[in-house]
């Protein structure tokens, strides 16, 4: 099939096929014409990768966990491992997040938001006074 076909069965722009492939995940045919030509194991592996990336993986977990699922010798140990590392690096995201919406949600609630000039959500930001204006 071609790019476009795949990227209609996939959901995946023609651009991130093409960037998986430069990636090493997918490794289509090529026509006398040059021409990409993807099998449906190709399609399969994009649609997996593209699955893959809306949980949030890295290329690198990806490529990983794509060696794996097509390594019928592989232990659930494997997967799982790089599944935990990521939720690990999910939770660890979202206790950062959480403190930044404490911090902004701190300042939003100390600014008046009237016409007077002072803002303590600036001054949070400044690490001195502003420079002149011109």
């Amino acid at each position: 099939m071609t790019i476009g076909e795949a990227a209609a069965a996939t959901g995946l722009p023609a651009k991130t096929i093409r960037y998986y492939e430069a990636e090493g995940l997918v490794t289509p045919l090529r026509g006398p014409n040059g021409y990409r030509r993807y099998r449906d194991s190709d399609v399969a592996k994009l649609a997996f990768v593209a699955r893959a990336r809306a949980l949030g993986f890295t290329l690198d977990d990806c490529r990983a966990l794509l060696a794996l699922w097509t390594d019928r010798g592989r232990t659930s140990a494997e997967v799982k491992r790089i599944a935990a590392q990521h939720l690990d690096a999910i939770a660890a995201r979202i206790a950062s997040l959480q403190g930044m919406q404490a911090q902004l949600r701190h300042l939003v609630a100390a600014c008046a938001g009237d016409d007077r000039p002072d803002c303590p959500i600036l001054d949070s930001l400044a690490p001195c006074e502003p420079p002149p204006a011109r």
